[in-house]
């Protein structure tokens, strides 16, 4: 089988923080950003990894969702437990300083775990519990 990841979805309820935090703090290129307003769809990746992105999405917008579902989404997002993604670096002392000099939400300094990665763990602006983990 040749499967590859093209892209993951991460939602977003601020279209323009979510494109300053991923692009200017993470340093990814914008790929595409289509729509208005506050629902715009961002595609955002790695310059050097073309064939995979990261989708930031506005959340709920299916009209399949109930609007006690979009209050529960909403509610997650707030909480920080609706969405996350695991990145990787070889600098992570380095991106971990850049995400804190930006004033993201620290949900862990860079910590070496027992089952052998050391990773630190922060909130993008849409409360996505984003971590990464060092690559060596």
């Amino acid at each position: 089988m040749d499967i590859t990841i093209h892209t993951s979805v991460l939602p977003h309820d601020d279209p323009d923080a979510a494109v300053a935090f991923y692009r200017d703090v993470l340093g990814f290129e914008v790929r595409q950003d289509v729509g208005n307003g506050k629902m715009r769809w961002i595609t955002v990746g790695p310059a050097d990894q073309p064939d995979t992105s990261l989708l930031l999405a506005p959340p709920a917008v299916d009209p399949g969702v109930t609007d006690a579902e979009r209050r529960t989404i909403a509610e997650m997002m707030a909480k920080g437990t609706y969405g996350w993604i695991l990145l990787a670096t070889k600098d992570l002392d380095g991106v971990f300083e850049r995400v804190r000099a930006e004033n993201a939400e620290i949900v862990q300094e860079p910590t070496e775990q027992p089952y052998g990665v050391r990773d630190c763990a922060f909130r993008d602006p849409a409360g996505n519990q984003v971590r990464i983990q060092e690559v060596r």
